[in-house]
Formats: C-alpha cells, sequence, structure tokens
C-alpha cells in the first residue's frame, strides 16, 4: 500500500519533469521547421502526449482477451475525449486565473481562435460519427467503412492545420540540452531532448496507471470506473501539465491546441481502433462520457463563435460538466 503511494507520487514528478523537457523541445522543434504555433500545438505536441492514452487501450484490447479487458479498453478510449474536454479545459482555465491573481499573466487569452475552432470542428464531426456508429455496430460492412472514412479524415485534419496560419513560437526559453552539454540548438538535439521527454512522459504515465491499479484494487474500485475515471486522469496529465506550463508562459495557442488536437487524434486513432476490435457497445456511463465530451466542445465552440475570444471563465465550466459525470457514476454505482 505504502509503495503504491510512493510511486505514485514518484511517477507524477517523472511525468511534470518530462513535460517542462518536452514543452521545450517541442517548441524549439516547430522554430526550427518554421512551423506555427497551431501545427506545433496541435499536432506535434498533440500527438506526443497523446500516446500514453493510444497505447493503454490497445494492448488491453489486444493482448487480454478477458471480456473485462475490453470493457477496460473501451471505457479507456471514451474516457479520453471526455477527460480532456472537461477537466483539460477545466485545469487550463484555473491555470489562467491562478498565474493572473499571482501577477504572472492577464486573465485575458490570446489564443489563436481559428486553431481552437478549427480543432473543435473536426472532434465534434469525426467523434459525433464514431459515436453514432455504436447504433450500426452489427453491421461489420458499415462500420469498418466508417473506421476507414475517419482515419482518412485525419489526414484532411493535417492538411487543413499545416495550410492555416498562425504566428510561429517566440521568445523560446535555452533548449535545455544546449544549457546542459554546452552544444548548439541544432536540429539532432532538439530531438534527442523530444525523444528522451517523450519516453520519459510514457514510462511515468504507465507506471502511474500501474499503480493507481495497485491502489484502486485494493481500495475495491470497479474495473469500467478504472478505466474512465483514474486511467484517463493519469493518461491526460501530460496533456493538462503541458497546458499550464505553456499559460503560464502566455503562450495560449499552445496551451489550447495540445487538448484539442489531442481531442481530433483521439477520436481518429483509437476510436477507429475501438470500432475495429471491439464490439463497439457504447452503453451506460461509457455513453455518458461520449455525450458529455461532444457537449463541452460544441459548448466551447459556441462560446468562441459568439463572444470571439477563449475565456478561462468559460473554460471553468468544464468541471461543472465533470462533476455532473460523477454525479452520475456514483447514483449508478
Amino acid at each position: 500500500m505504502l509503495i503504491d503511494i510512493l510511486m505514485t507520487f514518484l511517477s507524477l514528478a517523472l511525468i511534470l519533469f518530462s513535460c517542462f523537457i518536452f514543452t521545450n523541445a517541442i517548441e524549439w522543434f516547430g522554430k526550427k521547421l518554421n512551423m506555427g504555433q497551431g501545427v506545433v500545438g496541435s499536432i506535434f505536441a498533440a500527438i506526443g502526449t497523446a500516446l500514453p492514452e493510444t497505447i493503454i487501450p490497445m494492448i488491453a484490447i489486444l493482448y487480454y482477451h478477458d471480456p473485462k479487458a475490453k470493457e477496460i479498453g473501451i471505457g479507456a478510449i471514451a474516457g479520453a475525449p471526455f477527460m480532456l474536454g472537461t477537466l483539460a479545459f477545466f485545469v487550463t482555465g484555473f491555470a489562467v486565473i491562478a498565474y493572473a491573481i499571482l501577477g504572472k499573466r492577464s486573465f485575458k487569452m490570446n489564443a489563436d481562435l481559428n486553431v481552437f475552432s478549427r480543432d473543435l470542428s473536426f472532434f465534434l464531426v469525426i467523434y459525433g460519427v464514431a459515436v453514432l456508429t455504436t447504433f450500426v455496430r452489427d453491421f461489420p460492412v458499415l462500420k469498418g467503412a466508417i473506421a476507414i472514412m475517419l482515419l482518412l479524415s485525419y489526414i484532411v485534419y493535417l492538411k487543413r492545420s499545416f495550410s492555416d496560419e498562425c504566428a510561429q513560437c517566440e521568445d523560446l526559453d535555452v533548449l535545455y540540452f544546449t544549457r546542459i552539454f554546452k552544444v548548439k540548438p541544432k536540429l539532432p538535439w532538439i530531438v534527442l531532448q523530444l525523444l528522451l521527454a517523450l519516453a520519459g512522459i510514457i514510462f511515468g504515465a504507465d507506471t502511474f496507471v500501474k499503480y493507481v491499479e495497485g491502489l484502486s484494487n485494493f481500495l475495491g474500485i470497479a474495473p469500467l470506473i478504472l478505466s474512465i475515471i483514474i486511467t484517463p486522469i493519469a493518461t491526460e496529465l501530460p496533456e493538462k501539465l503541458n497546458s499550464v506550463i505553456w499559460v503560464g508562459r502566455q503562450k495560449d495557442t499552445l496551451a489550447l491546441g495540445n487538448i484539442t488536437g489531442a481531442m481530433v487524434f483521439q477520436s481518429c486513432f483509437p476510436v477507429v481502433f475501438g470500432m475495429l476490435f471491439t464490439s463497439w457497445n457504447l452503453t451506460g456511463i461509457t455513453m455518458v462520457t461520449a455525450v458529455i465530451a461532444i457537449f463541452a466542445a460544441a459548448l466551447n465552440l459556441t462560446w468562441i463563435k459568439v463572444r470571439k475570444t477563449v475565456n478561462p471563465f468559460a473554460l471553468l465550466f468544464g468541471g461543472v460538466l465533470y462533476t455532473v459525470f460523477l454525479m452520475c457514476v456514483f447514483i449508478r454505482f
């Protein structure tokens, strides 16, 4: 029990440390490739930090033939976009407010609205179609065709992202490897720091989940609750921590793009995997998470379309939606 608690905190510290290294490296990577903040946040950072929550359900579904493992896999797949659309937005909004109160930045967010709007629009369409596919799951050919369409849609998203103009990364801190090894910030050193940071994030997230699962089993928590609540919180930590770091540096496009880009990525690859290798039967709490994720994205998209701004206090509403979800869980269980 004590070992589980200690290792949980140590793995959390490793994730946090790796996120500091990752955000530093990914900004330099984007600068070297002359990429805008939208691409850096929504694609490079999003894909990198989405790896833990992408790998975990795949392992659960492929290598464990126990029906409970597939249940955990589906729960983790549905739980990832939900956690990003609720808790990650809440943490980001809260971080902006906290930094502003401490005098580190202003309450006003300077995020690129085109990036935020683009990502949420793609997510709503892609994930909405994926969720509706549960109602035609008994038609394998149709389900397979939809899965292929969702994969191809990510190519469309990439093309759109790379073609959109966005401000490039500026005011970069010195590359950490440059400071440590006294070398110039050339691409090989940037890539090496990036890979080491990703390795730390993945290893830390995997270790975190392992020991949190140990604590959950000790406390007698149901597997579905573990997969929908605990595991996504652990695996989504990189996105949350990256966003907290970036809003502290007033790089709001990177902060929000890391979250919304991960939502688009999660709605394609892990979801498609779940559609192809499971019954894709979204019911009960799993369906609730999917509906809330869609509602959260639609709410934020409506806000920026009407208000023409991103407001940290509006992002806090993600916490309200997450609380509603917890109430549904407690009522059911």
